[in-house]
């Protein structure tokens, strides 16, 4: 089996007339995730307006 650098260099040209705009590899080590807050959020506003109409319209 080929090592990596020879994997990924193969299909590239020597001297390329652009940079590449998503070069290839890893990404971050740690995503800029918003975490479950924000779901959680939306589940007890759904929630609330559920009881709300509830008791409203009885």
């Amino acid at each position: 089996m080929a090592d990596g650098g020879d994997f990924y260099s193969r299909d590239r040209p020597e001297h390329p007339y652009l940079e590449e705009d998503r070069p290839r590899g890893g990404g971050p080590e740690d995503p800029d995730a918003r975490g479950t807050w924000p779901v959680w959020a939306i589940i007890l506003a759904i929630l609330l307006a559920f009881v709300a109409f509830t008791v409203l319209l009885g």
